[in-house]
């Protein structure tokens, strides 16, 4: 076994928790209900998805029952990829946006099928241990009973509810009293509550085609939307696989598009034609090339990603490593760029993750996209 040295570079201190088991995430208290799980005798999954259901719960600022989800299981003999983003209400048709310059970022019109239900039943089913009821326990209690609101999501939750504080339903729920609430203070959403009961009860059938999901459907009708029921019961998910780049002798995969982890894959392409080893760690020299490198990924992406039935450029043609070391030569040593897309050649969200002790590991992300999303509740 190789040895670790455990070396802390940076000033303030940095400590290693070494464990069996573990659940990592943003809110301390989603972790806390994953690792419930795990002394439950639960696995890595069980763990992962209890915390993905308290998030929606306790860091409603990033993500919520809207959500879409992806994951990558390793179950402890092979990697696993999962997509589960919802595609687009049938009715959106080109002319069904016609004479707008960009597709609304809120209210109904930014919707699509939220896909992160269907992530919890197909985990579960695929590799859960506990029953799927009981990993909902610890986002119940805390909808139900209430939870004190940490300092950083108090602040992001006053940040976007004057934005926010018009759409459909957001009000009434996320701003009690006529604000949002402050740190400390105890929020609670009986509502959501029994929308997750109700979803544990039925294995998500409540929410793609039974009472929640008739719900949605009206909801939508009364405010303008698109949604319908049959846009929802329509909803699937894909186990996809992951897409990988080497970089030093190092393997790293993300989930293919639609995500945006190629962005990753991408900066990592182009950083592999640097002498990284040349500059300090952390310091200006190293830092730049990787901003420099992470925007040219990202430029790429905004242009090429989308639902990958329809991209006209693939993910292998996106990675090719003499593509790759062109865009590298546009990075300047001595100033930053705002880069454009490039033409390959033809052929901010919550994140947790979760290990147990047989080996088992989890890392998903599960996001509205922007904040609290289209602000439709």
């Amino acid at each position: 076994m190789q040895t670790i040295h455990w070396q802390n570079p940076y000033p303030t201190a940095r400590r290693a928790t070494l464990a069996r088991n573990v659940v990592s995430t943003s809110q301390p208290l989603a972790a806390q209900a994953g690792l419930r799980m795990l002394l439950a005798g639960g696995n890595a999954v069980d763990a992962a998805l209890a915390t993905a259901m308290s998030l929606t719960i306790m860091e409603p600022v990033s993500n919520g029952l809207g959500s879409d989800a992806f994951a990558i299981i390793w179950d402890g003999k092979a990697l696993h990829g999962l997509n589960a983003s919802g595609r687009s209400p049938a009715a959106w048709t080109p002319d069904y946006f016609g004479g707008q310059s960009s597709l609304p970022q809120r209210g109904w019109n930014s919707v699509s099928v939220p896909g992160a239900v269907s992530a919890w039943v197909e985990m579960s089913r695929r590799f859960g241990k506990l029953p799927f009821e009981k990993l909902f326990e610890p986002a119940i209690e805390y909808a139900a009973n209430g939870f004190p609101v940490s300092p950083w999501i108090a602040a992001a939750w006053a940040s976007q509810a004057p934005e926010l504080c018009d759409q459909p339903g957001f009000a009434p729920v996320f701003m009690p009293g006529g604000r949002a609430p402050n740190a400390g203070e105890i929020f609670r959403n009986p509502d959501a509550a029994r929308s997750l009961e109700l979803i544990a009860n039925t294995r998500g059938d409540a929410f793609y085609k039974g009472e929640l999901a008739a719900k949605m459907e009206a909801h939508s009708n009364a405010n303008g939307g698109a949604m319908k029921l049959s846009d929802l019961g329509a909803h699937t998910l894909d186990w996809c696989g992951t897409i990988t780049q080497d970089y030093r002798g190092y393997t790293v995969h993300e989930i293919p598009p639609n995500g945006q982890g190629i962005v990753c894959l991408i900066a990592l392409g182009i950083l592999e034609h640097f002498d990284m080893t040349s500059h300090a760690v952390d310091g200006a020299d190293s830092v730049h090339l990787q901003i420099e490198a992470v925007k040219l990924g990202f430029a790429d992406a905004y242009r090429y990603v989308a639902d990958p039935t329809c991209m006209d450029i693939t993910p292998a043609q996106m990675l090719d490593r003499d593509y790759l070391k062109s865009r590298a030569k546009l990075i300047d040593r001595k100033r930053a760029q705002d880069f454009g897309h490039g033409t390959p050649p033809r052929g901010g969200t919550v994140y947790l993750n979760a290990a147990d002790e047989s080996g088992m590991m989890v890392s998903m992300i599960q996001s509205n996209f922007n904040g609290f999303g289209s602000g439709v509740v």
